[in-house]
């Protein structure tokens, strides 16, 4: 018989590289300048930190979970317990794998659009050819995860390696050009801090959150972590350390070489900045370096994502096809590839900057809001479940979390806040339909009053 389980094969050091790796990817090369644009001053630097400190407070609710329910699926798991395993939780996590389906394929296929866009720095690319590019990415790299996931955990860290150095290149670039501390003494230079500067924080947080996006990718692989209780918690706050530093270093360094004002318009803002620093070749390698960076990212986020409906198909609240293991991999290979089939399609379709905002209003509301409020329900509840992690200053941190989430669920736009809302009630209407086919909750209880009545 077919063994039909994870293995933990996954430690500290692979679930912070996925991690890290997953929150890189192409975002803070492509952001950094439209973060600058919309603050329009060299206050920009506070985007960044907001979206950090954000990240921070949201792990803790993930911490908490993550150590609690580790197993594959992350979300699909914490919204069934924290709301009840029949009814309200049935119907979450079903609302939670139904906008997976359509918003992992958008993360996927954004890092694979943003490889195409900073390829062309190097290599002209027509409107046709760039499409090719985004949707050939997302073709490697299914090939690249269809193995088993120790093979994988080593793919992670030496693609990790990758990163630090491009990150640490950009950095030590800055550095030696002598100016590095500017950007930091002048970043209050003519800040006032009024509706305007709040409202353009807002907005810049949209961007800046994006790149923060992954720390939590190890409570997807939950079940594949070694000693998960600690290791999970651990992986998600080393990771943002680490990426909260890299990110304001990076930016910093960016900016004592490149004025603010002119980095804000540049569409290959890297690029330029290593071209200033040591001329057309060193752009060319720390181009490659992005590149890299990006299919990176691509690479852990399908990893984490393809766990999610197999986590839901194996618990039967998902199609049963999600559910198989690949008989000797042992990784789940429908859900590999259907994701990434979609990813490919959503690849040719989308612009980029459409596709940042559609990904944080879907997922706020489902995956977000309603896992922290969730939680609380749960501690609330003082059930049986054990917290290995425990948040400090509980419910605070829920609380903050939620209200910054909202937030920046506003500052997607209307039109984003429209559409995601659209699709969780389309989500209502298929479960409402499903149920009534496999004649589950609430006609389960319909039923048995009829069946009492006779």
């Amino acid at each position: 018989m077919a063994d039909n389980s994870l293995a933990r094969r996954l430690g500290l050091t692979q679930a912070t590289a996925i991690n890290m790796t997953d929150m890189v990817g192409i975002g803070p090369f492509i952001t950094l300048p439209m973060v600058i644009h919309m603050m329009n001053g060299p206050w920009f630097l506070y985007a960044w930190l907001a979206g950090a400190i954000l990240s921070f407070i949201d792990a803790m609710v993930w911490s908490e979970l993550g150590a609690a329910f580790p197993m594959a699926g992350g979300s699909y798991n914490f919204l069934k317990e924290t709301y009840g395993k029949n009814k309200a939780g049935k119907l979450m996590s079903f609302l939670f794998v139904w906008q997976t389906m359509i918003q992992a394929p958008l993360v996927i296929a954004s890092a694979a659009i943003g490889f195409a866009s900073y390829l062309s720095y190097l290599l002209p690319l027509s409107a046709i050819a760039s499409k090719a590019v985004s949707g050939g990415v997302v073709i490697c790299i299914v090939i690249l995860l269809y193995r088993k996931i120790e093979s994988i955990g080593k793919i992670s860290t030496i693609l990790w390696i990758g990163v630090l150095i491009t990150i640490l290149w950009i950095i030590g670039g800055g550095l030696v050009h002598g100016n590095f501390l500017s950007p930091v003494k002048h970043i209050n230079d003519g800040l006032d801090i009024n509706y305007a500067f709040v409202t353009a924080l807002g907005f810049a947080s949209v961007k800046s959150v994006y790149s923060y996006l992954g720390y939590y990718n190890v409570c997807h692989l939950g079940g594949e972590i070694v000693n998960p209780s600690k290791n999970i918690p651990k992986s998600m706050f080393l990771s943002i350390a680490g990426i909260a530093l890299l990110y304001m270093l990076m930016n910093v360094s960016v900016v004592s070489v490149i004025p603010w004002q002119q980095a804000k318009d540049s569409q290959f803002v890297i690029s330029d900045f290593m071209e200033t620093l040591a001329g057309t070749t060193a752009a060319k390698v720390v181009t490659c370096l992005i590149l890299l960076v990006a299919f990176s990212s691509v690479f852990s986020a399908t990893l984490g994502y393809s766990r999610i409906p197999y986590a839901a198909a194996a618990d039967g609240a998902f199609f049963k096809v999600f559910a198989r293991l690949h008989p000797t991999k042992h990784f789940p290979h429908i859900s590999l590839l259907v994701l990434g089939g979609i990813a490919f399609v959503f690849s040719l379709l989308f612009k980029l900057s459409d596709v940042i905002s559609a990904i944080l209003a879907m997922r706020i509301l489902i995956q977000f809001i309603s896992q922290a409020f969730g939680l609380f329900l749960l501690r609330m509840r003082k059930s049986d479940t054990q917290f290995p992690y425990k948040m400090p200053l509980f419910p605070l941190p829920i609380f903050v979390a939620i209200a910054i989430w909202i937030g920046i669920l506003v500052s997607t736009g209307f039109h984003m806040v429209l559409g995601g809302l659209a699709a969780i009630l389309l989500g209502i209407i298929v479960y409402f339909i499903k149920a009534g086919v496999k004649r589950e909750w609430p006609y389960k209880k319909a039923i048995s009053s009829t069946d009492k009545n006779q």
